[in-house]
């Protein structure tokens, strides 16, 4: 379990730092953002800090404990950026659009991590109760 807790901090603290460093320009509008945003890509300007701003929220939602239906939807959240922003970049004749299949394998780590914890968590919990406390239908 150390194993997974360890890999699972390092995958989600450094994927959350990007994501956060690539809120952070969104965010205040910074012209070099706003310019490949807007200009290159052809987002409209106001799109641009709001995708910021759920970027922060979503880190907030993968880096603090507990709340896991929160969790779920932030990471498809991000899959969903990931995956547009590919295409965008891939769409106007970049060939950057590969670099980004790097942050999408590495969500997938992160996700991956995840779910591993998650499930060993929930066996410890259970394994700590008495066996007639399980609930085993729908009905009790």
């Amino acid at each position: 379990m150390k194993k997974i807790n360890i890999l699972y901090w390092v995958f989600n603290g450094l994927f959350g730092a990007f994501m956060l460093f690539s809120a952070l320009p969104d965010i205040v509008n910074n012209p070099e953002a706003v310019q490949f945003m807007n200009g290159v890509l052809g987002y409209p300007l106001y799109f641009i800090p709001f995708i910021g701003v759920l970027k922060t929220l979503g880190v907030i939602a993968i880096l603090v404990p507990g709340f896991h239906k929160i969790k779920e939807w932030a990471y498809a959240g991000f899959f969903f950026d990931l995956v547009g922003a590919t295409y965008s970049v891939y769409s106007v004749g970049s060939s950057a659009w590969v670099f980004n299949l790097i942050f999408i394998g590495f969500l997938a780590l992160c996700y991956y991590f995840y779910t591993k914890r998650k499930k060993m968590q929930d066996q410890v919990r259970l394994a700590g109760r008495p066996a007639d406390s399980l609930v085993t239908s729908a009905i009790a």
